[in-house]
């Protein structure tokens, strides 16, 4: 995950609080600041890693069942679901990225297919350049309210470590320089061709 942005006491604001679950206002009491559902997100993110990793270096948890739609929904339900009412939703209104909102659900499916289809049936991807494809890709689709970025982010960890054979296994570091990163994430939206923002993402070894 990036660095731990720097929300100090800014409360968050009102029309984000109706989408927030009732007891976890209760909960904070009010105001309900950025920080603290920051840190309560950052929570639910770190036991939905160590739930998922040991089933994909186990092999419970396939690039086949990663690479769906229904998984991406999950994925974000499991990370949302305790806070916010929009978990595992499609968003359901225009954004200044992504495609429209009725095109939502068949362009994730297709794209994911597409990704998994050429992982297959090629072999000019290594799985670093997989997990960063499938990333952009449903960056540029957008799918949901809010929490695309910490979902597709977690996803391509994940495909990264299901597409990897080795001994050893490695992760990406998305502590990275913003302006680049969504340079590069533009160019791939314009060639699909995920290699030089994979060369600029750094990855880490993990236990």
């Amino acid at each position: 995950m990036p660095i731990t942005p720097g929300y100090g006491e800014t409360p968050i604001p009102e029309d984000e609080l109706v989408s927030l679950l009732p007891g976890i206002r209760n909960a904070l009491g009010e105001p309900v600041g950025k920080a603290a559902i920051y840190d309560l997100e950052q929570a639910v993110y770190a036991a939905v890693v160590e739930r998922l990793v040991p089933e994909i270096v186990e092999g419970d948890l396939t690039l086949h069942m990663l690479l769906s739609d229904s998984f991406v929904r999950d994925l974000h339900r499991q990370l949302y679901g305790d806070i916010w009412t929009w978990a595992g939703t499609y968003r359901r209104h225009e954004v200044s990225i992504g495609v429209a909102p009725e095109q939502v659900a068949v362009e994730l499916r297709s794209s994911l297919q597409t990704v998994l289809y050429r992982w297959e049936h090629t072999d000019d991807w290594t799985a670093r350049e997989l997990g960063v494809a499938v990333h952009a890709e449903t960056v540029r689709i957008h799918p949901f309210t809010d929490g695309n970025g910490r979902t597709t982010r977690l996803l391509a960890d994940l495909v990264f470590l299901a597409a990897q054979d080795d001994e050893t296994f490695f992760t990406y570091d998305w502590n990275l320089d913003k302006p680049t990163y969504i340079a590069l994430l533009r160019k791939y939206d314009a060639n699909r061709d995920p290699r030089e923002l994979a060369a600029f993402v750094p990855v880490q070894s993990i236990d």
